[in-house]
């Protein structure tokens, strides 16, 4: 039997669908997505408590995949700094065939079932670290073989995958299934699989830095200020919680580089 993510598409006859059509059967389909996240709750629960256990212990979080996958991975990753203010290096996005992969794909490279662990490897990944394999069909050589080879070298392993039953998850301790069904296109995990990976992962790394501290109520307390809309948003957080002008707010947060900084300054002068 095909995995469900390689089934055939339940709509036919794509190319002759009008555009309105094609739209309305895409998003028809998109809006099964999140149902699908929502009976994998549970696994993803599981999982977080992993990962935020060890990130409170002083390691890391690494996403390792190919394809779309692999680059969902390093997306979220490269996310982390800019939103949480978190160290460059505390959750690290790898994929097969390199940086350059990320543009570009590299023919091959996720077939590789030793490659994986060998680049996890420059990163001196060790036990204090957790890996989260992620592969739309759970069958990818490279994703695969990082994981065995992290689980024998005693790391927590973790994966997100879009089939049931896979080599992937059957390696994995937390593994996360969501299972979305046949794409609208035959085959094309980058639609509804990608977009279920990308909510796991928004789920996985949000909840952990919530839980590591990094959110103040429901705000952004260490965001860096990378553009001037990052500096009206925190010069807003700011004039919200001491009220005070916008003048002042925004000097404080200039000042001190981060809301929470410029908070814990003004409530410790005062």
């Amino acid at each position: 039997m095909k995995d469900t993510t390689e089934q055939s598409s339940r709509y036919e006859a794509l190319e002759h669908m009008p555009i309105a059509d094609l739209l309305k059967n895409i998003n028809k389909e998109d809006k099964t997505v999140p149902e699908a996240v929502e009976k994998s709750l549970p696994q993803i629960e599981r999982l977080v408590a992993e990962v935020v256990k060890k990130l409170k212990a002083g390691g890391r979080l690494f996403y390792i995949g190919a394809g779309t996958s692999g680059r969902l991975g390093i997306v979220d990753a490269s996310e982390c700094p800019p939103t949480f203010g978190v160290e460059d290096g505390l959750v690290i996005g790898i994929m097969a065939g390199g940086d350059k992969a990320i543009r570009k794909a590299a023919e091959f490279a996720e077939d590789d079932l030793e490659q994986g662990w060998r680049d996890l490897t420059e990163f001196q990944i060790s036990e204090k670290d957790v890996l989260i394999g992620l592969a739309a069909s759970g069958r990818t050589p490279y994703v695969i073989g990082a994981i065995e080879t992290a689980r024998k070298n005693g790391l927590i392993t973790g994966c997100i995958t879009c089939n049931s039953n896979t080599k992937l998850a059957e390696v994995t301790e937390y593994p996360v299934e969501v299972v979305v069904g046949p794409e609208f296109v035959t085959g094309s995990t980058r639609m509804k699989a990608g977009t279920a990976q990308k909510l796991v992962l928004n789920m996985i790394s949000t909840a952990t830095m919530i839980q590591l501290g990094r959110i103040r109520g429901n705000k952004m307390v260490d965001m860096q200020l990378t553009n001037n809309k990052l500096v009206k948003r925190g010069t807003q957080m700011i004039m919200e919680e001491l009220k005070v002008d916008q003048k002042l707010a925004q000097e404080l947060l200039l000042k001190y580089g981060s809301v929470r900084k410029a908070l814990a300054a003004y409530n410790n002068e005062g």
